[in-house]
C-alpha cells in the first residue's frame, strides 16, 4: 500500500503467534522490531542492539539504523508511520484512543527529534483503522476527553457517540508540529474483504485472533 508520501508494507496476521514469522515472509531480509503494546504512551528507540527476539512493552519505536524494520499490529487501533526523510529518522505509532489520549504520537515525534528529525519536516501517515461511523462508545467514554475534544465526537443514539480516532491522531499529530499528515481514511470495520475488524468479530461472535501490520523500514 502507499500513500502520497510514504511508502507503507501492509497487510494480515493470522494469530499472535506468527507476528514475525508473517512479517519476515512479507518483508525480506530486513529484520523486523516488534512490541509488546499495551495501549501505552511509551516508545522506544531500536538501535542497532535491538534484541529482535524480544517484544519491549511499549506502544512506539523510532530509528535511525538502516534495514530495521519497524511494525505495528493492529486490529481498528491506528497504525501510525512517520519520516523525517533529511534526517533519516523514522517512527512507528500504535494509536489506540487510550494511547493517543495519553500522548503516544507526541512522545514518538519528540522521540524522533532526539534522534535529529524536525517536526516541521516529517511526514506522517495514518493507516486503516475504524472510522467515526462505526466506532461507537458512551457518556461515560466521552467525559475522559477535554471539552474542547469533543468536537471528535458525532452525536448518536441516546447515550451513545460517535468517535472519530483517525481525525483525532492527526490531531495529535498536529500538536506536536507535524503538518505534513495523510489520512488514508480506510475504515477497518466496513472493509471486510481487506480488513480485520477486532470490532466487527466481536460483534458477530468471531474469532478475535486476527491482526493486521503496517511497517516501515530505511533504506541504506
Amino acid at each position: 500500500m502507499q500513500s502520497d508520501r510514504l511508502e507503507i508494507a501492509h497487510g494480515f496476521l493470522t494469530g499472535p503467534q506468527s507476528d514475525r514469522r508473517e512479517l519476515d515472509r512479507i518483508g525480506g531480509d530486513a529484520p523486523t522490531a516488534l512490541l509488546k503494546q499495551v495501549h501505552s504512551a511509551d516508545c522506544i528507540v531500536v538501535g542497532i542492539d535491538f534484541d529482535f527476539e524480544s517484544r519491549p512493552e511499549a506502544d512506539a519505536m523510532v530509528t535511525k539504523v538502516p534495514q530495521i524494520r519497524l511494525a505495528i499490529v493492529t486490529a481498528d487501533c491506528a497504525p501510525v508511520l512517520l519520516q523525517d526523510a533529511d534526517a533519516g529518522v523514522i517512527g512507528a505509532a500504535h494509536a489506540g484512543w487510550r494511547g493517543a489520549h495519553g500522548g503516544v504520537l507526541e512522545n514518538t515525534v519528540a522521540a524522533m527529534e532526539a534522534l535529529g528529525a524536525r517536526p516541521a519536516r516529517i511526514a506522517a501517515v495514518i493507516g486503516p483503522c475504524i472510522a467515526q461511523a462505526n466506532y461507537e462508545v458512551d457518556d461515560a467514554f466521552r467525559a475522559k476527553f477535554e471539552r474542547g475534544e469533543h468536537r471528535f465526537f458525532e452525536a448518536g443514539r441516546e447515550g451513545h457517540w460517535q468517535f472519530d480516532l483517525e481525525g483525532y491522531a492527526a490531531w495529535r499529530l498536529s500538536l506536536a508540529g507535524v503538518e505534513d499528515i495523510d489520512r488514508l481514511s480506510l475504515d477497518t470495520y466496513a472493509n471486510e474483504s481487506e480488513f480485520y475488524s477486532y470490532r466487527r468479530a466481536t460483534h458477530r461472535r468471531e474469532p478475535t485472533e486476527g491482526r493486521q501490520f503496517s511497517a516501515i523500514c530505511l533504506t541504506e
